[in-house]
């Protein structure tokens, strides 16, 4: 009985931590007409808003999609809450909340009787509700924070990868770096995203979202003079971004990348 009471505490203790460390991203919510979006923000420690910082805004997958505004850190949160990266890296981070009835991205998705699901990309489609309202965010953190423009990055996973994907073609000239991992895009639209550096991942025994996708989009941004870097895990399922995370250098690569900005007189 002592025993596992002792255990009980132990694991209130460890969630205890985990929702303080959480508790450091503060929960915002960004209204655009009757629309809403969730999101979180983590500011760099001893936070100066005189100061200029980059901005790093982080797309989760559909799993994470609705509206408690907690989901969304499930994968990525602790990466940027690790002391050694806020201290080397520091940076405005975001991660905003998709809503359930929509996705970042304008991809049709058609399921057969058993579940097996394919993914079609359109180009040059009207943004879907979810992409409108994160675009108003990006706006609206401009005019709230001192963001340094030749240092905003995005990334994301299989939703938010493919969300990663839109959003950089979208707002060609924008982001210095993007990581996108076991997501995908329409590759029509790898001519439009040269101003941005990339680094992509999948699985290659990803069963949700083939890598084929990843595959098919850095060979459209090579022929494109996109200057990408693609690491494919052989064995790696759907979950790939944990090795992804694992990259000793994914933040060191991500905050090396600059935007050359031309000066006008």
């Amino acid at each position: 009985m002592i025993k596992k009471i002792g255990f009980v505490l132990a694991l209130m203790w460890v969630s205890f931590l985990f929702a303080q460390d959480f508790s450091l991203f503060k929960k915002f919510r960004f209204s655009q007409g009757e629309q809403t979006l969730p999101y979180r923000i983590l500011l760099p420690e001893n936070f100066d808003p005189g100061k200029k910082y980059p901005l790093v805004i982080f797309l989760h997958g559909r799993g994470e999609s609705g509206n408690d505004n907690e989901k969304q850190l499930t994968h990525g949160g602790k990466l940027f809450l690790n002391d050694s990266n806020r201290k080397n890296f520091p940076a405005i981070v975001v991660f905003p909340q998709c809503p359930e009835d929509s996705y970042w991205s304008n991809v049709q998705i058609v399921s057969d009787d058993v579940g097996q699901r394919t993914f079609y990309f359109t180009n040059n489609d009207a943004p879907t509700k979810a992409m409108s309202l994160l675009s108003g965010l990006f706006g609206n953190l401009q005019k709230q924070y001192n963001i340094k423009q030749d240092q905003i990055y995005i990334m994301g996973l299989s939703m938010g990868g493919m969300g990663t994907f839109e959003l950089v073609n979208r707002k060609p000239g924008v982001f210095a770096g993007a990581i996108a991992i076991c997501g995908g895009a329409e590759p029509s639209t790898a001519s439009n995203l040269k101003a941005t550096n990339w680094w992509v991942f999948h699985g290659g025994k990803d069963d949700v979202v083939p890598s084929g996708f990843s595959d098919a989009m850095v060979k459209a941004m090579k022929s494109n003079g996109v200057k990408v870097k693609y690491t494919l895990y052989p064995e790696a399922n759907h979950n790939s971004w944990d090795s992804a995370f694992a990259e000793p250098d994914l933040l060191k690569w991500l905050f090396s990348q600059k935007i050359q900005r031309t000066v006008t007189k």
